[in-house]
């Protein structure tokens, strides 16, 4: 569950998915609503399979935001109005009777990435999604890190500028404001408000206020120089940002996953260079910057791998 898309689906215990499950999340609905979307997807993956609650092994729930995963509780997340200490495992758990888990939905990006996607074998990473906002997830020793509370890498709301736009989470300057799908859209439609020219007013019909970050990549490779300045200047903060975590953790890898990492090497060339450039030289050398293999399904299947590491650890 992000903040624009929900995806569920049934997976196998050898990874496989055997059914899948798309819909928007539809978050300034508040909660209720949400929870209720989740729960008809989960219920309409199992009509679809013919499979009962019972048979399943868990449910696993992938949110974003920060979450407590001992509780099972969503304490807070950003792109998520009105989420706040919202017990969303035992809500899940209560209607279908099965071990339920949640955790952080780039947390799980980042184990699925790690098991069947771009980190497989790679026992130090970091993992970025980009979309809506930024989630991160980090790999040490090949096991997850989560923190104290389990809510751990929030890299998004890493401060970058400090005299920069207000954040959702309530900071000042965080990497998601300035290198998010968001910040990239927002960028374009103020300085075409400013009276800059691109050919994103004819993408969207002149309705510059539904600018999308997919408008903006679109129009970057047919050449536009304004939406090429906007792509660039994300890419440099999130190399800024690529910067603090190299120098860090020295990861042997940074995935780079969500709906911004389509942008391939015109988002990731500029960040590659800016740690070429400012990170402590030994530590750039060893990493490599690349995107993430699994798509839309890294958070899923990392979701089950999450719920398969739980069940064994109880056992």
């Amino acid at each position: 569950m992000g903040g624009t898309k929900i995806r569920a689906a049934i997976v196998s215990s050898k990874g496989k998915m055997i059914a899948r499950k798309y819909c928007l999340t539809l978050a300034d609905e508040g909660p209720e609503s949400v929870i209720n979307r989740i729960l008809l997807a989960i219920d309409h993956l199992l009509s679809q399979s013919n499979i009962e609650s019972s048979k399943l092994g868990s449910i696993s729930i992938a949110a974003a935001g920060a979450i407590d995963f001992v509780k099972g509780v969503v304490a807070t997340s950003p792109n998520l109005p009105g989420w706040h200490d919202i017990p969303l495992r035992d809500i899940v758990r209560e209607k279908h009777g099965v071990n339920t888990f949640l955790i952080n939905d780039a947390d799980a990006a980042a184990l699925g990435e790690q098991h069947f996607g771009a980190g497989k074998g790679v026992k130090n990473l970091v993992l970025l999604t980009l979309g809506t906002g930024i989630g991160g997830g980090i790999i040490i020793n090949g096991k997850l890190y989560t923190g104290l509370h389990g809510s751990a890498a929030e890299i998004g709301h890493m401060t970058i500028d400090v005299n920069g736009l207000k954040c959702n989470c309530g900071n000042i300057g965080c990497l998601e404001t300035l290198a998010s799908g968001t910040a990239v859209a927002r960028e374009a439609i103020r300085r075409i408000g400013q009276g800059e020219k691109s050919s994103l007013t004819q993408i969207v019909e002149g309705k510059i206020e539904n600018i999308t970050a997919e408008d903006v990549s679109l129009a970057a490779q047919g050449g536009d120089s304004l939406a090429l300045a906007v792509i660039l200047k994300a890419a440099t903060y999130l190399g800024v940002g690529m910067v603090n975590l190299v120098n860090i953790f020295s990861p042997e890898m940074i995935i780079v996953g969500g709906g911004m990492a389509k942008m391939g090497d015109l988002l990731l060339e500029p960040a590659r260079q800016v740690v070429k450039e400012r990170a402590c030289l030994l530590l750039a050398r060893g990493v490599r910057i690349v995107t993430a293999q699994l798509g839309d399904d890294a958070g899923v299947l990392g979701a089950a791998v999450f719920a398969r590491q739980q069940l064994s650890s109880k056992s």
